[in-house]
């Protein structure tokens, strides 16, 4: 892989995204105009909107929704409360989600959105409110056959019933199947909570196969020991890892000899966070990726893995089950120690495609069981990871490359098929 040039240094999450699909569009030497074509995204909607808060204060808000692209079918993707959220991120994560789809075979072309607030700030009522004057600000773009979304960082089930209720009352009927990630009681799925967890969970399993690490006594470090990345940890404990290092947002704890998992829930359910755990050493927060471990779950937010630490990285395995945690500049120093990463767009699918399944069962009125689901979970990821693992064996690539040459040939051929019309 060639060293970095200046071009790739401290790239923005949409101009990261880019330098991805040109990079893999030169390697599938791609037609250049289908490459011009996948560069851009095909809608994107800005809306301003007011919102009343509790004290009768009128507050203004910005929201986002985009559209990559349609060529598999609808769009489907997050909606995020992000105060530090921007267009350039909303353009990132929809294109992201297209290679995604792509790369686990759903029928959808990608999208992302969100509103520009800090959620915490916000009371309960004035969350609601937001949320369904956002749900009707972007409603032109939504439905069932349009575009179908999903929750994402900060927020969650409640907020999609309110998004599925804002755009039910305007049709004058439910549509359940307007959003995914529901509660069970208006349309929701069994196995949504935890399939994200679980196809992480399945792809890190397979990839410690692959490199050959022993799950007896591995060791693993989590950046990120949320809702999700609580879960892997459990699922992997019970397969003979040891977690050894954990943060979230409030703190970070260490222990060689591994952490006891369910006293560590019980402290963060209690205090919030991991700050100030007893049963093990406190440490930065920061510092969780250098610790000496086998596999790395890089669980927090984007750009955690940077070309300031890559060098410092000990682990031989790094699971990205957040969104682009790692930046386009440290991937290439990871590629060069011979560490291997197994990116978002695989390892994270989880909780879209079960999102899919969820879509399907409220478009046909009939539910499955929670094994159904789960089983079908597994047959989905371990199709789209045995694929990019054999690509990367052939081409001799990064299994990054090997699942967005794979999703951009996808996406590719259902473009030159469609045509351009007129």
């Amino acid at each position: 892989m060639p060293l970095l040039s200046p071009s790739t240094v401290g790239l923005t999450m949409y101009e990261t995204a880019l330098a991805q699909l040109d990079d893999v569009a030169g390697r599938l030497r791609l037609d250049p105009d289908l490459h011009a074509f996948l560069r851009v995204p095909k809608r994107e909607l800005t809306v301003t909107f007011p919102v009343r808060t509790d004290d009768g204060t009128l507050r203004m808000f910005t929201g986002y929704r985009v559209q990559h692209t349609l060529a598999m079918g609808p769009v489907k993707g997050g909606i995020r409360f992000d105060e530090g959220l921007s267009l350039d991120v909303v353009r990132a994560l929809a294109m992201w989600t297209t290679w995604k789809c792509a790369l686990v075979g759903l029928p959808y072309g990608g999208a992302h959105g969100g509103v520009v607030v800090n959620p915490r700030n916000l009371s309960t009522h004035e969350l609601e409110r937001l949320t369904r004057r956002y749900a009707c600000e972007i409603n032109i773009l939504l439905g069932p056959e349009k575009d179908i979304p999903e929750p994402d960082f900060a927020t969650d089930e409640q907020i999609m019933a309110w998004i599925m209720d804002a755009y039910s009352a305007d049709a004058g009927y439910s549509v359940p199947g307007v959003v995914t990630g529901k509660p069970l009681s208006v349309g929701g799925t069994m196995g949504w909570v935890d399939a994200r967890a679980r196809g992480c969970s399945q792809v890190i399993a397979m990839g410690m196969q692959r490199f050959g690490i022993s799950a007896e006594n591995c060791r693993v470090a989590f950046q990120g020991f949320g809702k999700s990345g609580s879960i892997v940890a459990r699922i992997l404990a019970e397969r003979g890892c040891r977690v050894v290092a954990a943060s979230d947002s409030g703190g970070a704890t260490w222990h060689p000899d591994g952490l006891e998992l369910t006293a560590l829930a019980q402290h963060k359910a209690a205090n919030g966070s991991l700050e100030g755990f007893p049963d093990g050493r406190r440490i930065d927060a920061d510092s969780v990726v250098e610790v000496e471990c086998d596999v790395l779950v890089a669980a927090a937010k984007e750009g955690q893995i940077t070309a300031a630490n890559a060098r410092s990285i000990k682990a031989r395995l790094i699971a990205e089950m957040a969104d682009s945690p790692t930046t386009f500049e440290a991937d290439t120093i990871l590629s060069q120690r011979g560490i291997h990463l197994i990116p978002d767009i695989l390892c994270n699918a989880g909780g879209l495609t079960v999102s899919y399944f969820e879509w399907v069962q409220d478009n046909q009125a009939l539910f499955w069981d929670e094994d159904e689901i789960r089983s079908r979970l597994q047959q989905t990821m371990d199709t789209a990871c045995n694929a990019v693992f054999e690509r990367a064996r052939a081409e001799k690539c990064t299994l990054r490359r090997a699942a967005l040459m794979i999703a951009v040939e996808r996406i590719g051929h259902a473009v030159s098929m469609r045509g351009i019309y007129p």
